[in-house]
């Protein structure tokens, strides 16, 4: 065989048009044979160099030349040379022609040559090829192997960013809910969904979907797999719930779906809470989440009884203890209760009663999101602020994750839910509980964050410390070092005037402490003072407040 092969590079190197396709049949059943040994010869030969010529030929050896190329460039060594060859300009050409088989061979070398490569994708994405794969896709649905050639295809490109823009103008979004519909085998709609995911990633893509109808494809999924055992089915499940989560990030296409309330792929999505099934929990509550970015939503949701069904499913999980679903059900609930007039109504369904049963998880996501709905719910409701400010367990637990370094998040939301329990209750009871707790020394250092509202939440909180009991506070004050900080705030150029105003109040605050008082005589703050004097016209109380984002879920 290698005296056959050497015979055919030779041959093929000095032949006419004629002999040409028996020495590529040759060169093909060589590498059937030996795929490395023999590419490694068709490169020494240089025979790279004359692939061009007999792509651009467009006759009988042009998809045999296509086919050689695409065996050759399954060994990485040999991609490069591809390249340097100038073989993806002809073989982008070729993917104008009609023939299917050159189609198919094409597409083959094309993709790898550019396996794992993201310039070379890009390359080809710059060429063109999105709008021209698609539009093949249409025309040639019936032909299996180039249906799947195209989805590899898309499948590698549609992680690019730089293909979003160009997907997005071509009508794959009908071509591919049109394929899936058709699909019957487990192993051809999980093709199309590792297409789908990355494009959904983009905004105007999800709303193609959704208006192109994959919604009703994945619900009609969901319902024939959800009773099934078998891996495969529950594969699709988690697909096909995973992925309407995601369609559900985009803000036209998450408002299109709600209809105000009473879309039919809202209420069956709601009717995924209750379920038994874990996954379908988990997506619900996600959903949920989702649906739940504005207050006009938010309002709706809480007056039609969904908390009471996320309250179920939270119920249903402290004891079976699945974190994913903890941690949607509480994104859920906290992204709830951001609207004013929904917190009372959460507070009267119990909604404070059962995340606090969530205090004993260690499980820092599910602490995380604990902590923010928590905060959004006593905001400016002063009963329910007074209620969790004098839970010392739940003092004692926030106090414990203020000085969890290794968690940033669930850090940062303890002290401000420290401090939000004092600013909204304003009660001495609270920073009593907190003073005994251990907090202070916690929103001292929190004044000292690198993010203002932070700061101003602290000082805020640390101003009615001082007012409502400074005896008691005193001490905790004196060994957090409170005045050197208050003195580093005022002489820092870069602080904010409400944070100097503030660091002001707070220091005017602690003057009925014989200690404090001596400390901040000795570091000279009347001059201090004065050299803001200057600037007292600009400056205004403010006590910190926050525009809540609403974070999407997946």
């Amino acid at each position: 065989m290698a005296d056959n092969l050497s015979e055919a590079l030779k041959t093929l190197k000095l032949s006419s048009a004629d002999s040409v396709e028996g020495c590529l049949d040759c060169l093909l059943k060589a590498l059937a044979q030996n795929n490395v040994e023999t590419s490694g010869k068709i490169q020494e030969m240089g025979v790279l160099a004359m692939m061009p010529a007999l792509l651009s030929a467009q006759n009988s050896c042009t998809p045999k030349a296509a086919n050689i190329i695409a065996e050759v460039a399954k060994n990485e060594f040999m991609r490069s040379p591809c390249v340097e060859a100038g073989l993806i300009p002809p073989l982008v050409q070729l993917l104008n022609c009609k023939d299917q088989e050159i189609l198919l061979q094409t597409g083959r070398a094309l993709g790898n040559i550019c396996y794992d490569s993201h310039s070379l994708q890009a390359q080809l994405i710059i060429m063109g090829v999105i709008p021209t794969l698609v539009r093949l896709l249409g025309v040639h649905s019936q032909n299996t192997a180039l249906t799947e050639m195209c989805l590899i295809a898309f499948g590698n490109l549609a992680e690019l960013e730089s293909s979003k823009e160009q997907f997005a103008s071509t009508n794959i979004a009908e071509e591919l809910v049109r394929l899936f519909r058709k699909q019957v085998e487990h192993e051809k709609k999980e093709m199309i969904f590792e297409v789908l995911a990355p494009l959904a990633e983009n905004d105007v893509i999800k709303l193609q979907l959704v208006d192109a109808g994959l919604v009703e494809c994945l619900l009609e999924v969901v319902a024939q797999t959800v009773d099934s055992d078998r891996d495969e089915d529950v594969a699709q499940l988690k697909t096909s719930s995973d992925l309407m989560v995601l369609l559900l990030l985009g803000d036209e296409s998450m408002q299109k779906l709600f209809e105000g309330g009473k879309g039919s792929v809202f209420q069956r999505v709601l009717s995924w809470v209750p379920s038994n099934n874990h996954q379908l929990q988990l997506a619900g509550a996600l959903a949920i989440a989702n649906f739940a970015r504005n207050d006009e939503n938010c309002i709706h949701m809480v007056d039609t009884g969904i908390v009471q069904k996320l309250l179920e499913l939270l119920d249903r999980h402290v004891e079976e203890g699945n974190v994913t679903v903890q941690h949607a059900a509480l994104s859920a609930l906290r992204n709830l209760a951001i609207p004013v007039v929904n917190k009372s109504k959460m507070l009267l369904a119990g909604v404070s009663d059962v995340v606090l049963k969530f205090l004993k998880s260690e499980m820092p996501p599910v602490q995380f999101k604990l902590l923010g709905t928590l905060r959004m719910l006593i905001d400016t409701q002063a009963d329910a602020a007074e209620q969790l400010g004098t839970n010392t367990k739940l003092v004692e637990r926030l106090v414990e994750w203020c000085e969890a370094k290794d968690h940033a998040g669930v850090m940062g939301e303890s002290n401000r839910l420290l401090s939000a329990l004092i600013r909204h209750s304003k009660s001495k009871n609270v920073v009593r509980t907190v003073i005994q707790g251990g907090g202070v020394k916690h929103l001292v250092t929190m004044a000292t964050s690198e993010h203002m509202i932070m700061q101003n939440e602290a000082l805020v909180a640390l101003g009615l410390i001082a007012a409502l009991d400074l005896e008691c506070a005193e001490k905790d004050f004196v060994g957090a070092d409170l005045v050197q900080v208050l003195h580093r705030l005022l002489t820092e150029e870069h602080s904010a005037p409400e944070i100097k105003y503030n660091s002001m109040i707070l220091i005017c605050s602690v003057m009925g402490s014989e200690p404090l008082h001596k400390e901040v005589q000795s570091l000279a703050f009347i001059d201090v003072v004065s050299s803001l004097r200057s600037h007292e016209n600009k400056t205004v109380a403010h006590q910190a407040s926050l525009t809540e984002q609403r974070s999407t879920q997946r």
